[in-house]
Formats: structure tokens, sequence, C-alpha cells
């Protein structure tokens, strides 16, 4: 899965990288998220993804790749709250600094989960989980954050790995196949 993860990490820093003051404003798939909101939100996920990668859980998984999903809902107030701290915390920053910062943290990330053996179970979020089940989650997270990223711009989209790990785990968390959506 770190491969996955890497290679998630490296096409979204791909888009990233091109980047421009311009297009900070610009709106993304993300309700209530311009380009910068969505940059400040990719750059926190990767900092949670190099933090878990030295946090050794002490106890057993108690998550994997699937299970992690089901624990966050959607509460509307929360979800407002969570839209104006980003928008606030975003725009105290250029878009270069949060270009750099998320290409930066984003690299470490990679480089910090591939050196965790698959099987080391480690903390985020309050969950236990598998390293390999970490950067499942971490790359299914940057896939769907790409496609939000470009969703208004004129650039790739996210890797075929990667958006089949996002439809296996949606398919897993409904229960069922999405026959007949392509991915």
């Amino acid at each position: 899965m770190s491969a996955l993860l890497t290679e998630s990490y490296d096409a979204l820093a791909a888009v990233v990288s091109r980047l421009r003051e311009e297009d900070a404003w610009a709106p993304t798939g993300c309700t209530g998220w311009s380009v910068r909101d969505l940059l400040w939100h990719l750059h926190a996920d990767a900092v949670r993804g190099l933090v878990a990668a030295h946090t050794p859980a002490g106890r057993a998984a108690d998550c994997d790749a699937v299970a992690y999903w089901r624990s966050w809902g959607s509460d509307p107030d929360a979800d407002e709250r969570s839209r104006r701290l980003t928008r606030v915390e975003a725009g105290l920053h250029e878009l270069a600094d949060l270009r750099e910062r998320y290409l930066e943290a984003a690299a470490a990330t990679a480089r910090a989960v591939a050196a965790v053996p698959a099987g080391e179970v480690v903390a985020t979020q309050g969950h236990a989980l598998r390293a390999d089940d970490l950067a499942s989650t971490l790359a299914v997270e940057a896939t769907l954050h790409h496609a939000d990223l470009v969703a208004h711009l004129d650039a790739p989209g996210p890797p075929a790995a990667g958006l089949d790990e996002a439809r296996r785990v949606v398919e897993a968390l409904l229960g069922r196949t999405l026959d007949g959506w392509s991915t």
C-alpha cells in the first residue's frame, strides 16, 4: 500500500506544484472550499499521516482501511465550523507558502509510511490500524481530494490505482458493488 500512497501523493503533488496565485480562490469539488482551503486541508492530512507513521499504537488494531471511514459521519454544524476554520487558517498564507508546505509534508509522509513495516500498528485520530491500512486511508483521501482539486482546473485527475482503491473502500462500506459505474 505504501507504493499506492506514493503514487497518489506524487500525482497530486504534480498538480499542486503547478498552482499559481490566480488559482488560489478557484472553487473545488469540496462545497465551500477554494483551492487554498483544500491545500490547507491536504497539508493537515499529510501531517496527520507523518505523525501516525511515527506513533506506535501500543495496542492491537481496532480498524482497517475500510472500518476507519465508518467512524466519520456528517454533522452539518461541525462541517460548517470546519469550513470556516479552514478558510481562516488558509487565508493567513500566500498560495506559494501553502503549496510548499503541502509538497514538503506529502513527500515526508510518503517516505515515512513506506519505512514502517506493513503490519505494524500505528495510531491516528483515536484509532489503531496497521501501517498498510493507514497508507490506504491516506491514498483514498488524496485521491478523492485530487479529484476535488481539479474539478474546476485544467489539470490531470488522480491515477487509476488510487481510484481503484477508493472504489474498493466505498464498495466495502456500502456492502455492494457499484455496477454500471466507471472508476
